[in-house]
């Protein structure tokens, strides 16, 4: 397997609608020796504060929030379809429970301290910058709550500044 390549910010073809939404990622992060990863499909990248930014949504009740929030960074790995099953597996199984990136047959890799997933084929690599709660009251479209927050579980988004992106 060829070995990762920092790829120039400024020609990046990223389709985030393709790439979260389609493809999905898997976000990683450590804190108190303990790395976890988990399936993400929600997420985005843009600029803010004049910095490139990745920003991902994270659900109350899993295990990588507790981590990220002790964390000062995090990254997104997008791997190849035929690792679909993975992810599945990957979003449906908490860390707290088993590791799961030993019983998915993953390779955890790191850049400059910051885990992410070897078998990734592009990696965004970002350091913590902001986290906001979502909440309820503050949802304009009163479906999203019937839709997505029925058990009240909502998410925290997250915003990190891109400080590397890696290819193969």
């Amino acid at each position: 397997m060829h070995a990762f390549q920092p790829y120039p910010i400024k020609e990046i073809e990223f389709n985030p609608f393709v790439r979260f939404g389609d493809n999905w990622g898997a976000l990683t992060t450590k804190a108190d020796d303990k790395v976890n990863s988990m399936t993400i499909s929600w997420g985005g990248v843009g600029m803010l504060w004049d910095k490139p930014v990745a920003t991902v949504y994270v659900r109350e009740s899993r295990f990588t929030k507790e981590l990220l929030d002790k964390s000062d960074s995090f990254s997104v790995s997008f791997l190849d379809d035929k690792y679909r099953r993975t992810l599945k597996y990957m979003g449906q199984v908490s860390g707290r429970n088993e590791d799961k990136i030993k019983n998915s047959r993953l390779t955890i890799n790191d850049y400059k301290g910051i885990p992410f997933i070897d078998e990734g084929n592009f990696i965004v690599i970002c350091k913590k910058m902001y986290s906001l709660p979502l909440t309820l009251e503050n949802v304009v479209d009163k479906g999203v709550e019937e839709q997505f927050y029925k058990t009240k579980d909502l998410h925290t988004m997250y915003l990190g500044e891109i400080v590397e992106l890696l290819a193969r």
